[in-house]
């Protein structure tokens, strides 16, 4: 899982209530367990039309637009049921930050296990953020989550909550796998004193 530190990009605005898990990907999409080539399923009913021509007015359809990193969402992203395929599509198309006013449990559990920082903001800090994502390619944003702020293209800051753990986990790149085998060598140790302890086990 790549670190996340310090990340400046072009955000996309995306002012929809409660984009569930089947419109960030379809289950047409599921039929998978890679995590690669998710990206063409991603937003795909939004994104395209039947004979899958783009639908020029989506706005990861336009110009200004390509090759983003951080998207600006509606409240309740990331509800309905629990793909981990959605991280996965959001992070094969290049997305690393979503920043809304709040996100669904699980969505927000597996954003973090799969490299993607979720940014819970007040309602009143994300129409400013919306306002700035409207200004396409002239506005970037800058998150860094060693400090825990938002800086807007025009230098407002914004600051965010954020848990330790979980910050640190993104910082250093490390999934729940990762955090077990850095303490490889305690395990280790155990594993011997308890055999030493128990030989008959």
């Amino acid at each position: 899982m790549d670190k996340f530190k310090t990340l400046t990009s072009t955000a996309a605005p995306l002012p929809i209530v409660n984009i569930d898990t089947d419109m960030i990907i379809p289950k047409d999409y599921l039929k998978t367990i890679k995590r690669s080539g998710l990206s063409v399923g991603l937003f795909a009913e939004m994104r395209f039309h039947e004979d899958g021509s783009k639908k020029e007015d989506f706005v990861l359809n336009q110009p200004a637009y390509e090759g983003i990193e951080i998207l600006v969402a509606g409240d309740n992203f990331g509800c309905g049921s629990s793909r981990e395929h959605a991280p996965w599509a959001l992070l094969d198309y290049g997305i690393r930050c979503i920043i809304s006013t709040s996100f669904a449990d699980i969505f927000y559990n597996n954003c973090f296990k799969n490299g993607i920082l979720p940014v819970i903001v007040t309602p009143e800090q994300l129409e400013d953020l919306m306002d700035d994502a409207n200004r396409g390619a002239n506005a970037k944003l800058t998150v860094n989550l060693e400090d825990q702020t938002i800086t807007g293209p025009d230098g407002g800051q914004i600051k965010f909550e954020m848990d330790p753990n979980r910050k640190h986990r993104l910082l250093e790149g490390i999934d729940d796998i990762g955090e077990t085998m850095g303490k490889a060598s305690k395990i280790k140790s155990f594993e011997d004193e308890y055999s030493k302890a128990h030989p008959w086990v």
